[in-house]
């Protein structure tokens, strides 16, 4: 194996590497979006932690964010409380740094 070889293995490993890190950390910013959401639909213990398992789920039906901004839109209306796309946004952007913090921690 000559060094540019080894040399492309090693970047094809972080690549793999800084993919599975950022997997790790959207899942868990959409947990805690979840729990961030069921507070607010006043859900606790079990009910709120089966709300974030299943915020967390969600994501898995499409690209991007857009199925979970849309389930939690919808749970909100029916719950007939005000928040807005653009505060879930806000609320993704601030919890994103957070869960990549623990899931870096987590590897080391």
């Amino acid at each position: 194996m000559t060094s540019f070889d080894e040399r492309e293995k090693g970047f094809e490993r972080k690549y793999a590497h800084d993919e599975e890190l950022a997997f790790k950390a959207n899942a868990l910013r959409n947990k805690l979006l979840g729990l961030w959401a069921a507070e607010k639909l006043g859900k606790t213990g079990e009910d709120a932690a089966q709300y974030a398992k299943d915020v967390v789920l969600v994501d898995f039906e499409g690209e991007g964010d857009n199925d979970v901004i849309g389930k939690l839109l919808k749970d909100f209306f029916h719950a007939e409380i005000a928040i807005t796309e653009a505060e879930i946004n806000a609320e993704m952007e601030r919890l994103l740094p957070i869960a990549h913090k623990q899931v870096i921690g987590e590897t080391k």
